[in-house]
């Protein structure tokens, strides 16, 4: 019996509704092991965006503060492959570390560099104006397709 047990060590059983054409076991452990990138944003929901126990007094709260957690890492996300599918094919660029390589913008990469732009506050004859510092905050900028030269007032 422990024979039997020590040779099926380390081995399990996947499910799969791919079709039999395409489902062969290397196909599908290839499949499963790219669950990679999901893990990725788990990272991310601990990492950049900080997420740490909170007590909170009703289950409806707990249900609105996961769902805004959620939504960031959604924006979180998208951002990144915003400024990812606008590099194109490479996916590259340089100017986010200080020996300029080139490498792929992570979302953390991305908002640490947005972070470092600053607002001067206008008034009525100047308009609000992105105090751009550095070229890579002008090419994440772009690449998002950002337009900050233009004013947005709230119409009233």
């Amino acid at each position: 019996m422990l024979k039997a047990e020590v040779a099926v060590d380390g081995w399990y059983a996947l499910l799969t509704s791919m079709p039999d054409d395409r489902a062969d076991a290397g196909q599908a452990l290839i499949h499963y092991k790219g669950q990679g990138a999901v893990e990725r944003r788990y990272h991310d929901f601990k990492g950049p965006l900080a997420v740490v126990p909170v007590f909170v007094p009703h289950n409806r709260r707990v249900a609105a503060l996961i769902q805004v957690i959620c939504l960031a890492l959604l924006v979180f996300c998208l951002i990144e492959r915003q400024v990812r599918r606008a590099l194109g094919a490479e996916q590259t660029m340089s100017g986010l570390y200080p020996d300029n390589r080139c490498v792929r913008p992570t979302g953390r990469m991305i908002f640490y560099y947005l972070g470092e732009l600053t607002l001067r506050i206008g008034n009525v004859t100047t308009p609000p104006t992105v105090q751009i510092t550095r070229g890579v905050h002008l090419h994440l900028l772009d690449l998002l397709d950002t337009d900050i030269g233009q004013t947005r007032w709230p119409q009233i």
